[in-house]
């Protein structure tokens, strides 16, 4: 699946604003799942997950910075993520279905943090971003 000119327009320009709030959009993405979905909590037995904490704060700002590269590297996402996905799947062994979730989570963060930004179109370009950035994390488990 390949984005659009128009969609690659919509995304890099939507976050040059949303890099101005990394920080505090990674923290409420990554509460989310937690939330919604407790079974993600079982990859973070280690983390303190009352909201706010900071290793949310500090793992969700890794959330962010990562799909800040793959904004910045829009045509080489896969190349942008290769070693995440190495990561998540040899590694952490995460099941690939939370990343689904996670862009999910991102996507309702968006759309809460940017209502006048986020409009039909800008959602369905986010939406379809988020799916590559997904397909691209779970590469290596193919």
């Amino acid at each position: 699946m390949s984005l659009t000119k128009t969609e690659r327009t919509i995304i890099v320009s939507m976050w040059a604003k949303i890099s101005t709030q990394a920080d505090t959009i990674g923290t409420e993405t990554l509460e989310r799942p937690f939330l919604s979905h407790p079974q993600t909590k079982t990859y973070f037995p280690h983390f303190d997950l009352h909201p706010g904490s900071a290793q949310l704060r500090a793992h969700g700002s890794k959330v962010v910075a990562a799909v800040g590269d793959a904004v910045k590297s829009i045509d080489d996402i896969g190349g942008a993520l290769s070693k995440l996905s190495e990561l998540h799947a040899y590694i952490l062994r995460v099941d690939p279905v939370n990343f689904k979730l996670l862009s999910h989570c991102l996507l309702v963060t968006l759309a809460a943090r940017f209502p006048a930004d986020f409009t039909a179109e800008a959602h369905a370009a986010w939406d379809k971003f988020l799916s590559v950035v997904s397909s691209v994390l779970t590469e290596k488990y193919r």
